[in-house]
């Protein structure tokens, strides 16, 4: 890792600490600076304003998912286990700072924040596109925005489920996803299932 990186995830972590203390809405950019021994415009040249720290740290989630489809027997989990190992990677990354996760996505959701509702659901989509390509899914054209759109609606209800499990380990987020996504498998076959009578193999949905 650079030291430019380096500096830029101690932001990160700093400001996420900080709401630990506080909140998330009282974190201000000076404090992180105080906290660093840095200056403001130190943070300026890593992030442009405070959002950019939320994406920052959805940005980490997205790395360390991806980075779990290079462990070794992960392309011999079916399509349907290689979801439910990433994306439950993706939510352990955020895990250690549920509560500050939580308030960063009511942040994003009160009225009147269109500038950044419209870039989080952007946020959304570019999670779920590397979450597909860590999973090699490999559809086209309908069945891949309909594997999209279905793949989308999991990962958001996971998502909303995750931030008030207070189970051990997330137990009961692990066996919401793998119902979801059983479902998924389910409807998929009923839909293509004609297809793996030609030869071809299903890869359950939603992928």
């Amino acid at each position: 890792m650079t030291d430019n990186q380096d500096i830029r995830e101690s932001i990160v972590d700093a400001a996420v600490a900080l709401a630990e203390r506080t909140s998330w809405e009282a974190v201000r950019l000076y404090d992180v600076a105080t906290e660093l021994n840095i200056s403001l415009d130190d943070i300026r040249f890593y992030f442009r304003e405070k959002e950019d720290l939320v994406d920052a740290w959805f940005d980490r989630a997205d790395r360390i998912m991806v980075k779990e489809s290079e462990a070794t027997g992960f392309l011999t989990l079916t399509h349907p286990q290689r979801l439910h190992h990433l994306l439950m990677a993706w939510l352990d990354a955020l895990s250690i700072h549920r509560k500050v996760t939580r308030q960063m996505i009511g942040a994003k959701l009160e009225p009147g924040h269109l500038h950044i509702q419209i870039p989080a659901i952007m946020r959304v989509s570019r999670t779920v596109q590397w979450m597909r390509e860590a999973a090699q899914c490999d559809a086209t054209f309908v069945r891949r925005a309909l594997e999209e759109t279905g793949l989308t609606t999991i990962y958001l209800a996971t998502f909303v489920y995750w931030m008030n499990d207070e189970s051990e380990n997330s137990q009961h987020t692990r066996q919401f996803l793998e119902q979801k996504l059983r479902f998924a498998e389910m409807l998929d076959q009923k839909i293509y299932g004609s297809q793996q009578q030609t030869g071809r193999k299903s890869t359950a949905a939603p992928c």
